[in-house]
């Protein structure tokens, strides 16, 4: 096999390869006799098919079966012999196709291009200095969730006294929608429950039925939004009447023992040490995110040539999702306003700091021999099952027949291992916060 480099440029390398035709033909005559000695077909006992007839018969398929074999090998043999790490999948322009017999056989003539890896110097992990806030759930913000908790074990009860519907009230209502004065699926029906100031329905269709009484009518105007899920309805006005039938209020529980009992605590003082447990866990999460985000900040200010082959490709995928939102009208606050070209060059911006920290998080694995056992593997596929309650056996079954899958699931793994890895060496400093500062958006200027 004869190599010889091209282009070596950056991370791009260059080679042009060729295969004698006696290497092709040997590999050539060596598969078709593997099949005279194991095929089988009419007329001729198992194992004894004449070589003529194979060859006749399977010659050309075996040849190109040889040929990108021969192909895919050399390409592999090329990079280890040159100690290379292909970044992306190797391009290959075939020059001159080989094969043949006897005198007329010809040589393999290929060129291959590639991008590769990149030399990535390891960082000194002790000199990054981080600081991990940490909050602890204020009694004013538990009796606050408390609140909550008996908020949402509200029942509704009747109205007894005849007055208008305020904030807060259920509405039970009849109704009969119409678009353009016709009457559309799903626009009519009866005893519908509507709370002034909930949420949930067409803009502006709770707010008008404040002051409503029991009994009383009144036809009001809405219009259906733009992203509505029907399209036949969506953007388009339409006119209710509206029949009031009764008047609900919501009954909050006392915050005791017994709304406690009602929800399986126990006592309130167990209730309360609930609450404190998930808005610690809570708190502690959104700690890790915040002193996890700095790490990659500190980590994406090492430099090195990182593969443009991968960027485009990661950028491509940014883009994608980028226009879907947009013909589904779900536009980023930050994108409005800004035109395509400046859209693309901040997302391809962010699709070369994936790219880094990718690179860069892997090779920290790879050196320090961070691995992601099987039972990890499993663990994370049964955590993932748990989140459909009775599919939970249909979701194992789907990894367990799909490793790309399961794949899905090793890759955030690895990379919290190696975050642990370089927290462990990194200078991490506790500073007490309140919950605020620990959930105030970290790109503000406080």
């Amino acid at each position: 096999m004869q190599v010889t480099e091209t282009l070596s440029e950056g991370l791009k390398r260059g080679f042009t390869v060729v295969i004698p035709a006696a290497q092709l033909e040997g590999k050539h005559a060596k598969r078709l006799a593997e099949l005279c000695r194991t095929l089988t077909l009419p007329g001729f006992r198992p194992g004894k098919v004449p070589p003529t007839v194979v060859r006749k018969r399977y010659g050309p398929a075996v040849q190109a079966e040889v040929l990108e074999e021969s192909v895919n090998e050399a390409t592999n043999q090329v990079l280890s012999d040159r100690g290379l790490r292909a970044a992306t999948q190797p391009k290959v322009d075939v020059v001159s196709l080989g094969g043949g017999e006897g005198a007329e056989a010809k040589d393999l003539e290929f060129k291959v291009e590639l991008e590769l890896m990149p030399e990535i110097a390891m960082p000194d992990f002790a000199a990054i200095t981080l600081t991990r806030l940490k909050a602890t759930p204020a009694d004013a913000d538990v009796e606050k969730a408390l609140g909550e908790v008996a908020t949402r074990a509200a029942t509704l009860e009747p109205v007894a006294e005849a007055r208008p519907a305020a904030q807060g009230d259920v509405v039970v209502a009849d109704f009969a929608g119409t678009v353009e004065g016709e009457a559309f699926q799903g626009g009519t029906g009866k005893d519908l429950e509507v709370e002034i100031g909930g949420t949930g329905f067409i803009p502006g269709f709770a707010e008008q039925l404040e002051g409503i009484a029991p009994g009383e009518s009144r036809t009001i105007d809405v219009t259906f939004p733009e992203n509505y899920g029907v399209e036949t309805l969506a953007g388009k006005p339409a006119k209710f009447a509206i029949t009031a039938t009764a008047l609900k209020q919501k009954s909050v529980p006392a915050v005791d023992d017994a709304l406690a009992e009602k929800l399986g605590a126990g006592t309130l003082a167990e209730l309360r040490e609930l609450i404190v447990e998930r808005m610690q866990r809570d708190y502690d999460q959104i700690s890790r995110l915040r002193l996890k985000r700095a790490l990659l900040d500190e980590l994406a200010k090492i430099e090195f040539a990182v593969p443009q082959g991968m960027v485009e490709a990661e950028f491509g995928q940014i883009w994608a999702r980028v226009e879907a939102d947009r013909k589904a009208g779900q536009i980023d606050e930050g994108d409005a306003g800004k035109d395509e070209e400046t859209l693309k060059g901040e997302y391809r911006a962010i699709a070369e700091r994936r790219v880094r920290l990718g690179l860069l998080l892997a090779e920290i694995g790879r050196n320090n021999g961070i691995t992601v056992g099987q039972e990890e593997i499993n663990r994370a596929m049964r955590q993932e099952a748990a989140r459909y309650p009775g599919q939970e056996q249909q979701v194992l079954e789907f990894f367990r027949k799909n490793p790309q899958a399961q794949d899905g699931l090793r890759g955030p793994i690895f990379e919290e291992k190696v975050i642990d890895f370089i927290l462990e060496l990194a200078k991490v400093e506790e500073r007490g916060v309140t919950a605020e500062e620990l959930t105030a958006n970290p790109d503000s200027p406080a």
